[in-house]
């Protein structure tokens, strides 16, 4: 479509999630038409984040210290910890403002279709923490698809023996969903999940 360095940073633009090859090429010339200093900015953002921010050491959230912030928080409820696939899911869980707790970042799911089996996660970790630190409840917040459930069941097994109690999130109708476009697996959540008002 162009060429030279234009058409290499549509390329890598368009290489991004969620970015197709029109967004690519409406970033790539907001960017052309930017003031230097702002493209400058950017860069020196991009750079920053590649050499500042790690996973955390203790449950693998991101973290631009040993550990995050999280994890130093001492306010937190020291006896709870909800097992996440992804930073980004720490993030979401934190926006509630509802939850107290530690996290522990799985670093994906089972997905034997991709090649990713218990030992490509941070189980080992999470074991080991269980066995060091005084927790009284395990929360499986993993996606509610099949590889999220699979590694909530797999979770499940491997610390059952530990005698904490495990829970999983709840799942069910979204707020403002039509029961008529839900489907059957969501529907059948929703009334194993229902509560008393």
């Amino acid at each position: 479509m162009f060429s030279g360095a234009l058409q290499d940073l549509v390329d890598e633009l368009a290489a991004l999630p969620g970015v197709g090859p029109k967004g690519a090429s409406r970033i790539a010339f907001h960017i052309l038409n930017a003031p230097g200093e702002d493209v400058e900015r950017l860069a020196a953002a991009l750079g920053a984040v590649k050499a500042k921010v790690h996973l955390c050491g203790r449950c693998f959230n991101i973290a631009e210290e040993p550990l995050c912030a999280v994890c130093q928080d001492s306010r937190r409820d020291q006896t709870v910890i909800c097992v996440v696939e992804e930073p980004k899911d720490v993030i979401a869980v934190e926006r509630t403002r509802e939850y107290r707790g530690l996290y522990h970042v799985l670093g994906g799911a089972i997905s034997p279709i991709r090649g990713i089996g218990p030992d490509d996660l941070h189980i080992r970790e999470l074991l080991v923490r269980l066995g060091a630190e005084p927790i009284t409840e395990v929360i499986l917040a993993t996606d509610p698809n099949i590889e999220g459930e699979a590694t909530a069941t797999y979770l499940a097994r491997a610390l059952r023996t530990l005698e904490i109690p495990v829970t999983r999130l709840a799942s069910g109708l979204p707020v403002g969903g039509d029961l008529e476009y839900t489907d059957e697996v969501t529907l059948s959540r929703a009334l194993e999940g229902r509560r008393a008002l």
